[in-house]
């Protein structure tokens, strides 16, 4: 277990505090595959289906100086110290944008990591009759994404070494209202959160 979400931590005690009925040592099957991307195939699927899903988003906008993942690329490069290439990069990006259309192959996998999503933390969640999945900081971000699940996360506190770190609370299919509701109480319950810094100005025209 993390130490920081041992059964004494502060995130525990205020769940339990709040009213939580938490339920330890719960195991989602198919972890081994579902967090590594080469086997569940997770990479090669997100690569094709951002690319397809973004543009489509972007292409609906009323207003916006982008309309394509090659346009964010483009505006990336354009304000890079804004965007801070140098630190994260943008390889993802680069590597759906040298994708081509869905074909079959990819929709396998899409189907493949739906399947390891339904036999995993969907199955887990419907068989123990859970509101909620909590993890430390975005440990659950992967096995949420495969199954498109929603998941929200807020801050939980400070490591010895004065690192943040949050809590995340993940869910079923729709049950974005209720992962709202019972992260907003424990954020209202702990309010940890200090402004890290000051936030730089940029102009960008």
């Amino acid at each position: 277990m993390n130490p920081l979400f041992s059964p004494d931590s502060d995130s525990i005690v205020t769940l339990r505090q709040q009213g939580a009925v938490l339920v330890d040592n719960l195991n989602i099957s198919h972890l081994d595959i579902i967090l590594d991307s080469s086997k569940s195939g997770e990479l090669t699927a997100l690569a094709i289906e951002f690319k397809v899903a973004l543009n489509a988003y972007l292409k609906e906008l009323v207003a916006s100086p982008v309309r394509s993942l090659e346009d964010v690329i483009a505006f990336n490069k354009k304000f890079s110290d804004l965007e801070m290439i140098d630190e994260y990069g943008q390889d993802v990006f680069l590597l759906s944008q040298a994708t081509n259309e869905i074909r079959d192959k990819e929709k396998q996998l899409v189907c493949k990591l739906e399947k390891l999503s339904r036999d995993g933390l969907e199955k887990l969640m419907r068989e123990h009759m859970l509101d909620a999945l909590v993890t430390p900081g975005y440990e659950i971000a992967t096995v949420l994404a495969i199954g498109g699940l929603p998941g929200i996360s807020v801050p939980a506190g400070y490591n010895p070494k004065g690192v943040p770190f949050g809590i995340c609370f993940g869910g079923g299919k729709g049950s974005e209202p209720k992962l709202i509701e019972i992260a907003y109480a424990f954020e209202q319950a702990t309010r940890v959160r200090k402004p890290p810094f000051k936030p730089r100005k940029f102009n960008l025209f």
